[in-house]
């Protein structure tokens, strides 16, 4: 007998019917993308700054972003916590927690997506108003970053709520 069934409360249920079969390969596939790229742009900061392969035009220069004083937040590179919250999504993306009916890793999985959307509107805003310029591998991030709240947002809307746990 487990250590939770003995203290009287049931394990935590699990269930793959009510799950959209896209949404685990979807989900991982983008946070697997949404983290190469944050790692490229991780590296590319500390080792050499404003080096990224990216064309520049009257619009698009990614050195002008990714050097800019909006290139980071509490002085800790956007880069990285693109790293953070692209590796807690992989984590939260993983089959086994997809299908365990934990209402609060749902909610855990829904915010740390809706937190990441937040902060693409705030660099998005950050890149056309502040800075005047756009960066390319910047932008594959947030749009990663957007099919990614998509992805959970849809598949938590899709899923029967009824075996949540009640707790």
């Amino acid at each position: 007998m487990t250590e939770v069934a003995r203290a009287g409360r049931s394990a935590p249920a699990t269930r793959t019917a009510g799950l959209a079969a896209w949404a685990v390969p979807a989900s991982l596939a983008l946070a697997l993308v949404g983290l190469g790229l944050s790692i490229y742009l991780t590296v590319e900061h500390y080792t050499a700054p404003g080096s990224l392969a990216c064309p520049v035009g009257d619009a698009v220069d990614c050195a002008q972003v990714t050097t800019s004083a909006q290139s980071k937040f509490l002085r800790i590179p956007v880069a990285v916590l693109g790293i953070v919250h692209f590796a807690t999504m992989l984590a939260l993306c993983l089959p086994m927690l997809w299908r365990r009916m934990d209402r609060r890793l749902w909610q855990a999985r829904l915010g740390v997506a809706g937190l990441g959307v937040l902060f693409v509107i705030y660099l998005i805003f950050a890149e056309l108003f502040i800075i005047e310029a756009i960066c390319l591998w910047c932008t594959a991030v947030h749009l990663v970053a957007f099919g990614l709240f998509a992805v959970v947002v849809l598949a938590s809307a899709m899923a029967d709520p009824s075996p949540f746990d009640k707790r």
